[in-house]
């Protein structure tokens, strides 16, 4: 029972790693060959499919996403920003500018409808009206009838009701006294005092002085008996269940927690502990045979496939290329940039005749005339730089337009 008390005093570490037993000594070796012979294959399926999402994510993903990214920028995100900046926006100003307008229009609007005509009614109408046709007959009335006559009936009670008042106010209180107080304090002295002290002694006498005496006398020691008995079955009944809770402890510590423990400690945490350190090294084993017959694949893979490819793009199509690029691929594109930068001034020559020609039938129909081409302005000989004085020894020229000069 001491050692059940103290259940730290025979642990082994945290870190602790017991000696190999013969228990351990026969099950490690035939649980590493059968944790090897199952690790193995998942170890090089999961090994294979990490390569294989590495080159997908390299070769396929990659390349994909940034095609899918260059085109969602072609396709989408450019037509919408051309279309925000050359459509929404000006349509977006506009609208706003119509708003704007719009706004101050219901605005001046409501104003005209429905503010300024109350305005006008409030401060042509209603503010006359109250002024001069209610306030000021009232003012007048005040100053000039009702202070008067005020101050004349204050000077008449001053005079001649208040002395009258005090005395009937005098006669007033004693006959209110005589009537309603002294009856009242007469009763309640004389009668309702004396009898509730005779109410009360009585009460006292016959009621709460027995009770007194048998809650001292009789309640208060039964009461202690009881608590007293009470707790002596209380403390019984508490000792005979330890007792069973001691005895049933014992016994299922002695025949379940015991052996269980016992078969915990020397079967399953041994064989556990063996299983998890094989599976470890198992796994890292079958990764360096993984790693190994992967190597072994690569070196035959770049010797059957990617050695003699690499061989023909270096000996024979480079060469080819490099011939078509500078032989035939150059001459063409310069043949072609030259075409088309001729063609292009062909054009550029075929507009601009068409649209001098088109101004020239214009004119000759419209105006009358060949008008002439413009021309810089020419200062007349007979003004300075500055063209506000003229030259002393010069005649001044005569002022004729441009159009007349051409």
């Amino acid at each position: 029972m001491d050692q059940e008390k103290q259940p730290g005093a025979h642990q082994a570490p945290a870190h602790y790693e017991s000696g190999d037993g013969c228990l351990t000594t026969l099950i490690r070796i035939p649980v590493r060959i059968v944790v090897l012979v199952i690790v193995l294959p998942v170890r090089m399926v999961w090994d294979a499919l990490v390569a294989t999402s590495r080159a997908a994510d390299r070769m396929l993903l990659r390349p994909v996403g940034r095609a899918l990214a260059w085109l969602g920028r072609v396709l989408v995100v450019i037509p919408l920003v051309r279309l925000y900046e050359s459509v929404l926006t000006p349509l977006g100003h506009g609208l706003r500018w119509l708003a704007a307008v719009a706004g101050r229009g219901v605005r001046w609007l409501g104003a005209a409808v429905f503010v300024w005509p109350w305005v006008a009614l409030w401060r042509h109408v209603v503010v006359p009206v109250v002024r001069y046709g209610v306030v000021a007959p009232a003012v007048r009335l005040y100053a000039s009838v009702l202070t008067p006559l005020g101050h004349g009936l204050r000077r008449v009670y001053r005079t001649l009701l208040t002395p009258v008042g005090r005395g009937v106010a005098a006669v007033t209180v004693w006959v209110l006294t005589a009537l309603f107080v002294w009856p009242v304090v007469g009763v309640w002295r004389y009668l309702l005092v004396p009898l509730a002290f005779a109410l009360d002694m009585l009460v006292k006498s016959l009621i709460v002085a027995p009770l007194a005496w048998t809650y001292r006398a009789l309640l208060t020691p039964l009461g202690h008996g009881i608590v007293w008995l009470a707790g002596v079955m209380a403390s019984g009944v508490v000792a005979v269940a330890r007792g069973l809770g001691t005895a049933v402890a014992w016994l299922v510590m002695t025949v379940l927690v015991t052996p269980v423990r016992w078969f915990w400690r020397r079967v399953l945490a041994p064989v556990g502990r063996e299983v998890a350190v094989a599976t470890g090294v198992a796994w890292r084993v079958a990764g360096y045979l993984s790693r190994a017959v992967g190597r072994a694949l690569a070196w035959l893979a770049w010797h059957l496939v990617g050695a003699p490819v690499a061989w023909t793009y270096r000996t024979v199509c480079t060469p080819v290329g490099h011939f078509v690029r500078d032989m035939v691929w150059a001459p063409a594109r310069r043949a072609a940039a030259e075409a088309g930068r001729a063609a292009r001034e062909a054009l550029r020559t075929a507009r601009e005749t068409v649209r001098r020609a088109r101004r020239d039938a214009w004119r000759a129909l419209v105006v009358g005339g060949p008008v002439p081409e413009p021309r810089e302005p020419v200062a007349p000989l007979a003004r300075t730089l500055g063209s506000t004085t003229t030259v002393p020894s010069a005649a001044p020229e005569p002022e004729i337009s441009l159009r007349k000069q051409g």
